[in-house]
């Protein structure tokens, strides 16, 4: 490796994408067109950095094998980091064996990393938990147990465990601060903020108030019921019952304990539920079909009994009924969850990470714009959302190769 190639390397880990590509710029060959790429992405240029990762893969001959992989690995952390969720998983996994192969021990684990992290955005969270337990990081430098113990916090946070996600983050800020690397501090110093954040609603006998993470941790352990709007899920202590596949019962349910302890007219279930503005025989009827099918669901946990103008929930072994919302709702609330990660999405990774359908994201998307609540940049296959302001690329690019004397 010549010296221009090393001082880049060197000025990238410092996190100095400038001075990286004062040496390299006007170079083609492809290490520096790898070094290129990663500076072009930390200065947040995707699309440029996605064709030079690209050119400098292809550029490497085939007995370069592991540089061809370090430039994939690059290419698929490009990817995450402007949302193209539907990115070949495939050439990451090729990459990482090749790595494995070959020594390359700190750029294999960084791939897996960058697999536990799509999982993760993608709302894979048993996938992502079982993929994380499988890699030590004990043999690796601080910057990558800063990436464990964030992924470590990330699936806390998910899982409701708000201490576990503290102390997993106090690992990656003791970590980060031992790599040296601005940009890694920044991003734990970022997922630290979100423990200090409004993380639900609660609405309780017309009471509404915010709850951190802590909050809901200490609700989900008592034992009130809970209906979890977050989730689709009504639960008490340690037991739950999925409704996220029921959607029509899980609103009757909302409904139902929004008013609790009073009961909920007919009318009002059929119009909150089926969306009918006149209710008639067939409305009524189906509702007593529904409110059937809740009683069977919920089990031990409530009764759903009728009164002489609609129903009214009561609920079984628990002191209270309570509903857990997201932060901010609507029509376009989980839209705007997804955006409010600060990166910049496609209306396809939306769509993915949802699981809808692209066009029923993109009119979310054209009606948060039109109320400025979102906006975009580029055009085409190019363009991206995100909603304002719009923050800086802070995520650490793994370097196309190792320096002499790391």
């Amino acid at each position: 490796m010549d010296s221009l190639i090393t001082a880049a390397g060197r000025a990238l880990a410092a996190g100095d994408p400038l001075g990286a590509l004062n040496r390299v710029a006007l170079r083609n060959d492809p290490p520096a067109l790898a070094l290129r790429g990663i500076a072009m992405a930390q200065l947040g240029d995707f699309p440029k950095a996605k064709a030079l990762l690209q050119s400098a893969a292809r550029g490497f001959g085939p007995k370069q094998a592991v540089a061809r992989a370090r430039c994939v690995v690059a290419e698929a952390e490009v990817a995450l980091a402007s949302r193209e969720l539907a990115w070949p998983t495939h050439r990451l996994d090729a990459a990482q064996a090749t790595l494995q192969s070959h020594g390359d021990v700190m750029n294999a684990g960084h791939a897996r990393y960058l697999a536990v992290r799509r999982l993760l955005l993608v709302g894979h969270l048993d996938d992502a938990e079982r993929a994380l337990a499988q890699i030590d990081p004990s043999p690796f430098p601080p910057a990558l147990m800063a990436a464990h113990a964030l992924m470590v916090a990330g699936i806390a946070m998910r899982r409701v465990r708000a201490g576990v996600a503290r102390e997993a983050l106090a690992r990656a800020a003791a970590n980060a601060r031992q790599a040296a690397i601005p940009a890694l501090s920044a991003e734990v110093e970022a997922a630290s903020r979100l423990l200090t954040l409004p993380a639900a609603r609660l609405v309780s006998r017309d009471v509404e108030r915010a709850l951190l993470l802590e909050d809901v941790e200490e609700l989900f352990a008592s034992r009130n019921l809970v209906i979890d709007a977050c989730r689709h899920v009504v639960r008490r202590a340690d037991t739950a019952v999925s409704l996220s596949t029921r959607p029509v019962l899980f609103t009757l349910v909302r409904a139902l304990a929004e008013a609790w302890p009073g009961d909920v007219p007919r009318n009002t279930l059929i119009t909150r539920a089926f969306r009918a503005r006149h209710a008639d025989e067939t409305h009524r009827a189906r509702l007593r079909v529904e409110i059937g099918r809740l009683r069977a669901m919920l089990g031990a946990l409530a009764e759903v009994n009728a009164t002489a103008h609609g129903f009214v929930l009561a609920p079984l072994d628990a002191s209270e009924i309570v509903v857990l919302a997201r932060p901010v709702e609507g029509r376009h609330g989980e839209v705007l969850a997804l955006l409010a990660d600060g990166e910049s999405w496609s209306s396809s990774a939306l769509a993915l990470a949802l699981g809808a359908s692209q066009r029923t994201v993109q009119r979310s998307l054209e009606d948060l714009a039109a109320s400025g609540m979102a906006h975009s940049f580029g055009g085409g296959r190019a363009r991206r959302w995100m909603t304002p302001p719009l923050p800086g690329f802070t995520t650490t690019l793994l370097l196309p190769s190792p320096l002499p004397g790391d």
